[in-house]
This record gives structure tokens, sequence and C-alpha cells, in this order.
């Protein structure tokens, strides 16, 4: 291809890109509403909450905060430091079988509600 033509070509690769992002961004923000107004999202993350209880995670990640405040000392670490470190690490740690059981319940909350007229 022409110099020209390829340029136009990325071009129109990322503008395709970006309206692609867009629209899963819309999508993402109709079932995130649909969950609240529903009160399905609070169901599920209850469901998570008592699943995460039940599989000792959360007494993981309170061992795994305590030691890294024990670390870096109680007055050398932020609120802020300590929940971007945990977050990453905590959804890391989600098992595998706790995390399909929930997006499954989603699916199918999704299914019924596409099924359902307005």
């Amino acid at each position: 291809l022409p110099r020209f033509d390829q340029t136009k070509l990325i071009m129109s690769d990322a503008r395709s890109e970006e309206i692609r992002k867009q629209r899963e961004l819309q999508q993402r923000a109709t079932i995130n509403q649909r969950l609240i107004e529903s009160g399905e999202k609070d169901r599920l993350k209850d469901l998570l909450r008592a699943k995460l209880v039940a599989v000792g995670w959360r007494d993981e990640m309170k061992t795994y905060c305590r030691e890294l405040i024990k670390q870096k000392g109680i007055d050398n670490v932020t609120v802020e430091e300590l929940v971007a470190e945990i977050s990453q690490k905590g959804r890391g740690k989600v098992p595998d079988h706790v995390r399909a059981e929930i997006l499954t319940k989603i699916r199918k909350y999704l299914a019924t509600v596409s099924t359902t007229p307005k």
C-alpha cells in the first residue's frame, strides 16, 4: 500500500478501536445501572463477601495488610498506599471458583433482564 493509504488505514483502525471502547464503557454503565436499580448489585456483593470470608480470603488480606504496616511502619504508610497494594493483591487472590460463580450469576441476571420487556 502507498504510504498515504497505510496512514489512513492506521487512523481508521484507531478510530474503530476508540468507538469500540466507548460502546463497551456505555454497555458497562448500563449494566451497572440495571444491577443497582434492581438491587441485584447489593445481593451479588453480599454473596461475594460471604464467599470470600468462607474461603479465608478476608483473613489473608488482613494479615497481608498487617505485614505491610509492620514492614513500612505505621507512620510511614497511608491508607491510600494500603488500598492500592491490597486491591492489586486482593483481585489476584480471589479463587477462580468464586469468580466463576459470581460471573455466572451476573450472566444469568443479564439474560433474564434482556428477555424481560421494559
